[in-house]
């Protein structure tokens, strides 16, 4: 079983995102959607700079969105085929609630950029976590909209990123494992 809630242990053991374009309704209501972003407010930040900001994109919202990634696709690829531009109306379309997560960087601090984006990290980690733990299931994707400057500028500033596309949902169809790293493979005793 993935996601399981019945302790704080088991839904870290067990989590797993979802793939968005097999998420269905429903989503998140908007007092659960606060809380889930209230949550992933809550996550490591050293400087308390909170270099990251979360932008919801309501489901009516979606074909303005399909539009943007068309526009923004074919100018940055005029060649663009038929598949190409279908590929960024159904990325749009993924899902009934979509957060989209920038990094927003304070470059007057001290705090190192490398930090900072690393927050951003935690940050969505959190939202994911949240989603699980309220019983639905997201996805963390990027992909070719997370680096279009005109996509961005639609969501933030030129100083910003978008960190990622977080869809949340119901799982569609029965989720499948995926491979996970060998314990030995990425922990290792310092040894001096």
């Amino acid at each position: 079983m993935f996601n399981d809630i019945s302790s704080p242990m088991t839904l870290l053991q067990t989590r797993r995102s979802g793939k968005p374009r097999d998420m269905t309704a429903p989503g998140p209501n908007a007092e659960q959607l606060r809380t889930i972003l209230e949550v992933a407010a809550r996550t490591p930040d050293h400087g308390k700079l909170a270099p990251w900001r979360f932008v919801i994109v309501r489901e009516d919202q979606r074909d303005a969105l399909a539009a943007l990634l068309e526009r923004a696709y074919r100018a940055d690829k005029p060649q663009a085929g038929r598949l190409e531009i279908e590929a960024m109306h159904q990325f749009a379309h993924q899902a009934p609630t979509l957060v989209v997560a920038l990094s927003s960087p304070k470059a007057e601090s001290k705090i190192p950029l490398w930090e900072q984006e690393l927050s951003v990290g935690a940050a969505i980690m959190n939202l994911l976590n949240a989603t699980h733990a309220s019983g639905f299931v997201g996805g963390w994707l990027t992909g070719w909209p997370s680096y279009s400057d005109m996509v961005r500028d639609s969501f933030g500033t030129a100083e910003e990123r978008i960190a990622g596309f977080i869809f949340i949902g119901t799982p569609g169809r029965p989720q499948d494992e995926r491979p996970r790293p060998e314990y030995n493979n990425v922990v290792m005793n310092w040894d001096i």
